[in-house]
């Protein structure tokens, strides 16, 4: 559940500027996340993790775990598919060790990550977004993502249902951080300042 709700506020902040400091049109586009990575992350993470060396699918699934904040909970359902492609692709290689397939990249798959250096840091600077989030995210702050899912889906759907109400609901949304962080007294700081 933690991980529905971090996905839900990471998608909601993303939208006006939140912990990310910035709109994210792939996340405008994309909407919420069914999790954490979108499609075709869990290829590129998987090679990124390779990079620091030879690994089973085990330790890369709880790798994938730690780098997302424990926000992303790998399955082996996700990661050995993915894995057996990257193997295809020739991106890795397998060996047994000890009765357990242990992966290192290969030449090509050190290729593949140089070719999406950009793509691959976006994944893991969003994995320390998430990470932050989660470190404030207690029991009653999570009581609001109900109120923010309900706020998000309304200012939305007017937007598009009347794009020229578009200005005049971004305004009331920002009012609306502006008053939260007064009625906080200013403790949450600059970061993720709205425009």
């Amino acid at each position: 559940m933690r991980h529905i709700v971090l996905g839900a506020m990471a998608w909601w902040a993303g939208l006006f500027g939140g912990w990310s400091g910035a709109f994210d049109p792939d996340d405008a586009v994309a909407g919420p996340r069914r999790g954490f990575f979108r499609s075709g992350e869990v290829r590129l993470a998987l090679l990124s993790l390779l990079a620091d060396g030879p690994a089973h699918g085990y330790d890369l699934m709880k790798r994938l775990e730690e780098r997302s904040g424990r926000t992303y909970h790998a399955s082996a359902g996700t990661v050995y598919p993915v894995l057996q492609q990257l193997e295809d692709e020739d991106l890795v290689s397998a060996r047994t060790v000890d009765g357990k397939k242990v992966y290192a990249l290969t030449a090509a798959g050190r290729q593949e990550l140089s070719k999406n250096r950009e793509q691959i840091d976006a994944i893991w600077q969003r994995a320390e977004r998430w990470h932050e989030m989660g470190s404030q995210l207690t029991p009653a702050a999570a009581g609001l993502a109900m109120v923010l899912g309900q706020l998000g889906m309304a200012a939305l759907r007017a937007a598009k249902e009347q794009p020229e109400l578009l200005e005049r609901i971004r305004a009331i949304l920002v009012r609306a951080v502006e008053d939260v962080r007064a009625a906080a007294g200013g403790s949450q700081g600059e970061k993720g300042k709205s425009e």
